[in-house]
């Protein structure tokens, strides 16, 4: 008899001890399983798949699978060489789900394992629906982190009809998509900051917060560690461990310079060195980071005579003016007051928790004829102080109104019947008349122009009974 050294006897001491590892795991897994050689007879079946058939195992293995489970392609699968992934299989009246895959040695099937993953459809429909609630917890906090970072602005957000507004939130749809720089002009109130947040949040940076800075709110002497931040002991003053600047925190993301045009001239050309060179320096740093960040910028001020006058560098000012987006003040387009006036009204409802309704036609017409030099955010916080001297009443008169606001409409009437909802409607038959007319009656250009589904202006020409 040959001699076993003591090597051997405890590789193979280990190898049984590894098997038995296996077996247990085989059998408590949660899946039933179940293994067949090449001929389709059973040579492993774990004890979970013996508890739900009501048989041994040691009856099990050994017998042709055929003869165990019922409705089984486990054989076919060892012929065929093709995995078969989902299948619905009844097993003692319960349609299951199962998967069967073909083992390979040397390109041959030597066999096949099976797995039961759901025991009955309804395990599944259970299991689907706890998929689809943790992605609605999931989706819900994301829209509560957007909220949170204020950062949840779409292009829903921006309210009106006129061809005005229209061209730009067009041009700024269109420039979503891309990695190019945005230039956005407008004066104070017009909505620039939502501009910014709506084309990021339709980019495919929109995962990564927008990272914001105005320009004209922090000291010229503390904007560039705001911007580049510094490293420990860079400063007196200066924060243990360092602190990261707004380029640093706006990579892979968008950075949103607003009053670009307050920005020192010092501060200018370490902008364009940043836009430049797509990396940055902390103050006290010896080494430079790359940045990939896409930069909107906006301002309320005319750059190209900044330029004219040296108080802009002109390099810079081409290096943001890649696409240039004007938003037109709310003065020009007064037709969309009144949906604006609809939309702030349902915010402050909300927020202030008063039940209005309504304004009434004379004091629209007020809020129409006023000039509106502080633009949308004027008009909003017109609306608000209405809202704070509200006593009872559900609609919005021209006695709320600011003394100067007032003055414009006394000799309107406060008796009209006309209710918020007539006059958004007249405006609504209006805009869409005067657009199928310019485009020679066609809807689909028609819609795009409006923003609205082809469905939606469907709807709208039935409803209004507009003639075409």
């Amino acid at each position: 008899m040959a001699n076993i050294s003591e090597e051997t006897f405890r590789k193979l001491d280990n190898n049984d001890n590894l098997l038995s590892v296996y077996e247990t795991i085989f059998d408590i897994i949660y899946n039933l399983i179940v293994v067949v050689d090449q001929r389709g007879y059973i040579r492993m079946i774990n004890q979970r798949y013996c508890d739900f058939m009501k048989i041994k195992k040691e009856d099990a293995i050994g017998a042709h699978v055929t003869k165990v489970i019922e409705n089984t392609r486990m054989h076919i699968v060892v012929k065929t060489g093709k995995e078969e992934i989902g299948d619905v299989q009844e097993i003692m009246g319960n349609k299951m789900i199962a998967d069967r895959f073909p083992i390979f040695k040397d390109e041959k099937v030597i066999g096949a394992v099976g797995t039961v993953i759901f025991k009955d459809l309804a395990e599944l429909d259970m299991y689907v629906k706890r998929v689809n609630n943790m992605e609605k917890e999931i989706e819900f906090f994301k829209k509560e982190l957007k909220k949170a970072l204020g950062t949840d602005d779409t292009f829903d957000r921006i309210i009106g009809v006129s061809d005005e507004l229209q061209k730009s939130v067009n041009l700024a749809k269109r420039v979503s998509g891309t990695k190019s720089n945005v230039l956005l002009l407008g004066e104070s109130g017009t909505g620039k900051g939502l501009f910014a947040n709506a084309i990021h949040n339709a980019s495919e940076r929109a995962e990564y917060p927008l990272i914001k800075v105005n320009c004209a709110a922090i000291p010229p002497d503390l904007l560039e560690s705001e911007l580049f931040g510094y490293e420990t002991g860079a400063f007196t003053g200066a924060q243990k461990g360092g602190k990261p600047g707004k380029f640093e925190l706006a990579h892979k993301s968008t950075i949103f310079l607003d009053e670009i045009g307050d920005m020192p001239l010092n501060m200018q050309a370490k902008l364009l060195k940043v836009i430049q060179e797509k990396e940055i320096e902390r103050i006290g740093g010896v080494k430079s980071k790359q940045v990939d960040i896409r930069i909107i910028a906006a301002t309320n001020q005319n750059l190209e005579e900044m330029v004219r006058n040296k108080s802009f560098r002109e390099d810079l000012y081409y290096r943001l003016n890649v696409v240039k987006i004007v938003i037109p003040p709310l003065r020009s387009r007064k037709n969309d007051i009144p949906l604006l006036v609809e939309s702030v009204i349902k915010k402050l409802s909300k927020e202030m928790d008063k039940f209005v309704t309504e304004i009434t036609p004379a004091a629209m017409e007020c809020l129409q004829e006023h000039h509106w030099p502080g633009n949308i955010r004027e008009l909003e916080n017109v609306l608000e102080r209405a809202f704070n001297i509200l006593d009872k009443e559900a609609r919005i008169e021209i006695k709320h109104l600011p003394p100067a606001l007032m003055q414009k409409g006394k000799n309107s009437s406060s008796n009209s019947s006309y209710t918020l909802k007539q006059i958004i409607e007249e405006v609504e038959k209006n805009a869409i008349e005067k657009h199928l007319k310019e485009t020679m009656g066609n809807k689909y250009q028609t819609s795009q122009r409006l923003g609205i589904s082809r469905t939606s202006l469907y709807e709208k020409i039935e409803r209004y009974g507009i003639q075409l």
